[in-house]
């Protein structure tokens, strides 16, 4: 029985020879530079790895970053647009000595995996042209199919503890009590299976942005990048604690920190401006991944940490685009026209 009947139109405002919206022309732009970054990261990757599973995990990474960023200036050069520089090269070291364990990397991809997904996935609903709107489908579809290999990896060599169980719901409740809300003081009930669920992500997200930090912190070579990464280490270290101590009063178990897989290398893989950007890139994912957590809370005191986290993170995004701006780093995206600017000539 098929789910989805065919709906038949054909329309010159689907077609590939309409131009692009903002919304098209943004969303391929910040997936270039992603894909760019991930790009040059994960050849520095391959060229120091052991374990063949994680070889192919890094492959298939490193490989999806070149498929997408082809198709995209594909579109840029039929549509005439300039196709962004990105990172090159000159971004990345690789006979740098190795700065990861093997184990890091599987993290990492996972990491930044879960980063493409948000982009990709918002893009789908808002994207009008088909073939643009494929394209996307295409990004969500292949990074999901790596992201299902990368969760088997970490659980067949025991690289990460499966997720917290809880009791099957045998009947349907509703809530009776407005001190379901609670989490400061009187009678604060147990975590919910959503609240659990972004608690556990952003554990294991944080754990790997740390371990990076203290890598990029070790490698960097202006002391302003270098002390930005640290006060990074430190936010993120802070925000840790804050989520773990609430799934340790909830008696349930949590990801490990990751710290132990960075190596002692000084020398660095890596160029400062890839590592701001890197960072600068997924701190701002960090402010949707904490917006969307708030979003199914019910609790007063975890709203309230998310909050607190929110706060510390969009400023700390902002350090890493002032550093970025003032070293001439900063690819500006595609922007609207001055309207005034105009009108004033």
């Amino acid at each position: 029985m098929d789910l989805m009947k065919p709906i038949n139109i054909s329309s010159d405002k689907l077609s590939p020879d309409q131009p692009f919206t903002a919304i098209e022309l943004g969303k391929l732009w910040a997936a270039y530079l992603g894909n760019s970054m991930s790009n040059k990261i994960l050849s520095y990757f391959l060229k120091n790895v052991e374990d063949e599973h994680v070889k192919i995990l890094l492959e298939n990474g490193y490989n999806l970053t070149v498929d997408f960023m082809k198709t995209i200036e594909k579109f840029f050069t039929n549509d005439k647009v300039v196709i962004p520089i990105g990172f090159t090269e000159e971004d990345v070291n690789l006979g740098a000595p190795r700065l990861f364990e093997d184990q890091f990397y599987v993290h990492y991809l996972k990491y930044a995996a879960k980063a493409g997904l948000s982009l990709y996935s918002i893009a789908i609903p808002l994207t009008l042209r088909e073939d643009i709107r494929e394209f996307f489908i295409h990004c969500n579809t292949t990074t999901t199919i790596l992201l299902g290999q990368i969760n088997n990896v970490l659980l067949e060599k025991g690289y990460i503890i499966k997720a917290p169980t809880i009791p099957v719901p045998t009947k349907v409740d509703f809530i009776q009590k407005d001190n379901y809300l609670n989490g400061f003081f009187g009678d604060v009930r147990e975590l919910h299976a959503l609240e659990i669920t972004h608690l556990y992500d952003n554990i294991e997200n944080n754990i790997t942005s740390k371990a990076l930090l203290i890598a990029f912190s070790q490698v960097a070579k202006k002391e302003k990048v270098r002390t930005y990464f640290v006060k990074g280490k430190d936010i993120t270290d802070k925000e840790i604690q804050r989520f773990q101590d609430k799934m340790h009063k909830g008696n349930l178990p949590f990801p490990s920190q990751i710290d132990h897989l960075v190596t002692d290398s000084t020398f660095s893989p890596f160029s400062d401006r890839i590592m701001v950007f890197h960072k600068v890139d997924m701190f701002s994912m960090k402010i949707r991944s904490f917006a969307n957590s708030m979003a199914v809370n019910g609790r007063r005191d975890i709203g309230l940490m998310y909050m607190k986290s929110l706060s510390e993170v969009a400023l700390y995004v902002e350090d890493g685009a002032n550093i970025m701006i003032d070293h001439g780093w900063m690819e500006q995206p595609p922007k609207a026209l001055d309207r005034v600017n105009l009108s004033s000539k």
